[in-house]
Formats: structure tokens, C-alpha cells, sequence
């Protein structure tokens, strides 16, 4: 149960959430946007999270698209996890959303919510900064299309009262051979240790982290190390890891030492799986 009272809204458009987040904010209600749910409720009940007004967006059909339009995949911000691994469109971001949560929770968490929250894991990011996809954002001040880069790697990068409302994919990058693994520290759906998504273009293997350091991240400095063939695997791996570019989370989950550890061996499995062909 929530301890206090907040106001409700279920806008038609997102125009008008745009401009009712606007108003709110004017009038000191601290409003929220609000699509799965899942993150606010929980924070809310425990005191982390306080807010004055809920602005509901379930109800808007353009957050809601998940299609190939020509050669773009075109995913709705208010996509759930549970529709993205049963539909497959985006093979990597199909197998990356089966194991965020468990089933439950996956059929409320949509894919904007687990980019835009506070939760720092954010999972659901990493195929998209694999795949140089482009984030369409609406705000006070209007409609824009950036990178996912730009959106967010490493840090979140939304204006305030800023909307994420589809991410943009070209149908060649989704179908790139990939790897997605999770390591945890006991149950399947826990936190991750170490979460990890790769995808080979060429030569090339481009690569993105969760649960190692505070936030998701493709640092392209060790992605460059790791695909440095002058070198040994096992060199490029602890050159990697020795180099990393932000600390190393120190947890109850895990200890620094022991997720280097993990990540060493997620990455020799990484590159085996895609150098030898088996994704």
C-alpha cells in the first residue's frame, strides 16, 4: 500500500501528457510517468519515491507499436518485456527481456520504463546500443530523434518533462548473431552479477555490460581492447578488465573481485560462442 495521496491522470496522446507534465510540474505536484508501474509502486511503498501526481500512459496507442515499418523496427515505448520476448522481432532484445524479472513482472515492465527508470540495471538497453538505434523523444519543446548513445550510455540523458516514445532499429542490425548471458548470484531472475549482450558485425564483436559497475554501459575502449587480435584472448581479456573504465560494483551480491571474476569468463564464453559460430 502507498501512505499518501497523488493525483491520477490518463492522457489520449502524448501531447496532451507532454503538456498536463508541463502544468503539474507548474504547480509543484512533482508529477510521474507511469506505464508499467512497477518501479514506482514498489519505491513508493517504501518511502524512496514520492510524488504528487501519476500521469498514466498505458492508454496511448502510438506508445504501444511494435512492428516493422520498411526496413525499421519501430518498438513503442510502452512495449511490455513479456510481448518483446513472445513476439522475437528483435531476437537479442527478445532473449536479453526473458530473463529481467520473472514472468509477472516482465507482463507490466515496458521497455521505456526499464530504459527510463531508476533501477539501475536497465537490461533492456543493451541491444539497443549494440545496434545503433535512435531514441524519438518529445518534450516541452518539441519532437527529437538522437542516438540511444545520446539517450543513454552510462548515464540518462532526458530533459525535464521529456517523453520517450519509440526506439528506431534497422532490420539489418537485429539480425546480427549475438549472445546474451546473465550471471547471478543464486536465482535465475535475480540482479545481475554480470549482464552482458554482444553482436558480431564482421570481424567485429561490439559489446555491452550490465550489473558490473552502477550503470549499463558499451565503453568503446574495452570494446576495442577486446577485439584487438594482435593480442591473446586471455591478454585482451585482463587488459580489459584491468582498464575498466568505471569502478566495479561492491555489493551484497558481489564483491568487486569476485564480479571481475565472473565477467572474465563470461567474456572467454563471449567470444568463443561468436568466433566459433555458436549463438
Amino acid at each position: 500500500m502507498i501512505s499518501f495521496d497523488f493525483d491520477y491522470y490518463r492522457p489520449e496522446s502524448v501531447r496532451d501528457a507532454v503538456l498536463l507534465y508541463q502544468k503539474l510540474a507548474s504547480e509543484g505536484k512533482q508529477p510521474l510517468y507511469y506505464a508499467g508501474g512497477t518501479e514506482i509502486i514498489s519505491m513508493a511503498r517504501i518511502g524512496q519515491l514520492r510524488m504528487g501526481a501519476v500521469i498514466d500512459l498505458k492508454g496511448i496507442a502510438e506508445l504501444n507499436e511494435s512492428r516493422f515499418s520498411g526496413d525499421v523496427l519501430v518498438i513503442g515505448a510502452n512495449v511490455t518485456l513479456t510481448r518483446l520476448a513472445e513476439e522475437n522481432l528483435f531476437p537479442l532484445l527478445g532473449d536479453t527481456a526473458r530473463r529481467v524479472a520473472d514472468h509477472t513482472n516482465r507482463n507490466k515492465i515496458t521497455v521505456g520504463g526499464n530504459i527510463c527508470g531508476r533501477i539501475k540495471y536497465r537490461e533492456a538497453v543493451l541491444p539497443f546500443l549494440l545496434t545503433d538505434s535512435q531514441a524519438v523523444l518529445v518534450g516541452p519543446s518539441g519532437q527529437r530523434q538522437v542516438p540511444i548513445g545520446e539517450l543513454f550510455n552510462g548515464k540518462l540523458n532526458l530533459l525535464p518533462g521529456e517523453l520517450l516514445v519509440r526506439l528506431l532499429t534497422s532490420r539489418r542490425d537485429v539480425e546480427l548473431p549475438y549472445v546474451t548471458m546473465k550471471k547471478t548470484k543464486l536465482e535465475e531472475i535475480d540482479y545481475p552479477l554480470v549482464r552482458l549482450a554482444a553482436v558480431q558485425t564482421g570481424s567485429w564483436i561490439r559489446i555491452a555490460f550490465s550489473g558490473v559497475s552502477e550503470t549499463p554501459l558499451r565503453p568503446l575502449q574495452v570494446e576495442a581492447m577486446l577485439n584487438n587480435t594482435a593480442l591473446p584472448l586471455e591478454v585482451r581479456i585482463e587488459n580489459a578488465i584491468r582498464q575498466w573504465p568505471a569502478p566495479m560494483l561492491n555489493d551484497i551480491l558481489g564483491s568487486a573481485e569476485y564480479r571481475a571474476f565472473v565477467l572474465r569468463h563470461a567474456l572467454q564464453d563471449t567470444w568463443a560462442a561468436l568466433e566459433g559460430g555458436s549463438v
